[in-house]
């Protein structure tokens, strides 16, 4: 079975990059440099951001269907971040690194299994629950800050 996984479209954030820093914080965002390798997981390249880049901390709904499991919560957004990233059947590369939550929800947005797995193990557990006839759709979250990452389709 294969899979499509897609970063956010970079429509939605690019104007908030013209805002500012005021601007910013009347809408709970932030502008940040990043200052560290690996550490500004961008949302729509899903690429890490380079020390030295431009990126916006701001609070993304992932999960806005009607279900209890509805949520939100920080992403970081690159400026440099055009394009997003869609793949078949292959992970982003920065989520390796990481430990990762996996929750795999039904049509109706409620949760159907989630697992903490190691970045190097995603993939098979991504293709475990895909073989669960009641699996739509699964997110994947960077499990120590519990930030969502991406979705798998």
């Amino acid at each position: 079975m294969s899979f499509r996984v897609r970063g956010l479209s970079p429509e939605p954030f690019a104007p908030l990059f013209a805002l500012g820093d005021e601007e910013l914080a009347e809408r709970g965002i932030v502008r940040r440099i990043a200052d560290e390798p690996n550490s500004f997981p961008c949302r729509v390249s899903l690429e890490d951001a380079a020390p030295g880049e431009e990126v916006l901390l701001l609070p993304y709904r992932h999960h806005p269907g009607p279900s209890p499991y509805q949520a939100s919560g920080p992403i970081y957004v690159r400026r440099a971040a055009t394009q997003p990233y869609d793949r078949v059947d292959e992970l982003p590369a920065m989520q390796h690194r990481r430990l990762c939550s996996v929750r795999a929800y039904d049509d109706a947005g409620f949760l159907v299994v989630a697992e903490v797995v190691a970045g190097a193990e995603l993939e098979s557990q991504v293709r475990r629950f895909f073989e669960r006839p009641e699996a739509a759709w699964i997110h994947v979250h960077n499990a120590r800050p519990g930030c969502f990452a991406f979705r798998v389709e």
